[in-house]
């Protein structure tokens, strides 16, 4: 019997979840006559770098701009005997599998590319996949059980701002983790910087007021699972060190820094806090009831 001829093939792909969900496209009738489902990516351009090929394969097809990582999982597929483009032969596939993730305020996804290899993008639950309810080439699954959601740990400083009766909170707006709900001002603690400067700063940029900080008063920490602001998703754990802080009681809040994770401050009353008639997070519970 005579060799068959070789066909090796380089592609780049990405596991982008959301949530429960992970991002496919669907297989064009040319490529598999069956429904079939896979990641996002393709074929290398001849001098492509993988990082670039795979971020104009997400555009083309499902329409978002992508973030991908800076490593990747190498999967390689021998399968002599393979078909491709009516002509049988012995294929080698190579492919580099990044994590990707796209902003979560991204439109849903659509196929840009004409004639291409998909002809549809969307957002699949994870259990159809694992189920098999959902057709998927066996990449797909092989790259979610080799998956391995990203580790953040995040120290952050706090205010927490009293006057009788009430506190100074924040709010958190639809580009942070748990939209909707209230917090202490404050923030991420940059390189560098001392916890208390930090406070100050955050508390001028989220609620525009000066104020004297004290000394720390409480420690509390959070761990979980979601969607961060810049739609990778995340095993978070956040450190947060509350400080006491003080402004003038007088002063009307208001939020700076535009286009962030705040879209409110306001000075709340601890009755509303203690009834849940305002929602909060734990941090906020936790400051107000050590004091």
């Amino acid at each position: 019997m005579a060799r068959l001829p070789r066909r090796q093939r380089v592609a780049a792909y990405a596991v982008i979840l959301r949530e429960d969900e992970i991002l496919l496209s669907r297989l064009a009738p040319r490529v598999s006559r069956e429904e079939l489902w896979t990641l996002p990516g393709g074929g290398l351009d001849h001098g492509e770098d993988p990082h670039d090929a795979v971020v104009r394969e997400i555009h083309e097809e499902t329409g978002l701009d992508a973030t991908v990582s800076e490593t990747a999982r190498l999967y390689s597929a021998h399968m002599p005997g393979a078909w491709r483009d009516g002509v049988q032969v012995d294929a080698h596939a190579l492919r580099i599998v990044y994590e990707g993730w796209v902003r979560p305020d991204a439109p849903q996804p659509r196929v840009v590319e004409v004639d291409g290899s998909t002809v549809e993008a969307a957002w699949i639950p994870i259990a159809d996949v694992l189920s098999g309810a959902r057709p998927v080439v066996p990449m797909v699954v092989e790259a979610l059980a080799d998956h391995q959601t990203f580790k953040l740990q995040r120290v952050a400083a706090y205010a927490l701002i009293r006057r009788p009766g009430d506190v100074l909170l924040t709010r958190i707006s639809a580009l942070g983790a748990h939209a909707g709900q209230w917090t202490l001002p404050g923030g991420g603690i940059a390189h560098g910087e001392a916890p208390a400067d930090a406070v100050a700063r955050e508390v001028k940029e989220e609620c525009g007021l000066d104020c004297v900080v004290g000394g720390v008063v409480a420690v509390h920490d959070h761990h979980f699972s979601g969607t961060a602001p810049s739609g990778r998703f995340e095993d978070y754990h956040g450190v947060h060190l509350i400080y006491a802080a003080s402004v003038d009681p007088t002063a009307v809040p208001e939020v700076i820094e535009q286009g962030g994770t705040t879209d409110a401050a306001a000075w709340i009353s601890v009755a509303d806090i203690e009834s849940g008639a305002v929602p909060v997070l734990d941090v906020v519970r936790h400051a107000v009831s050590g004091q």
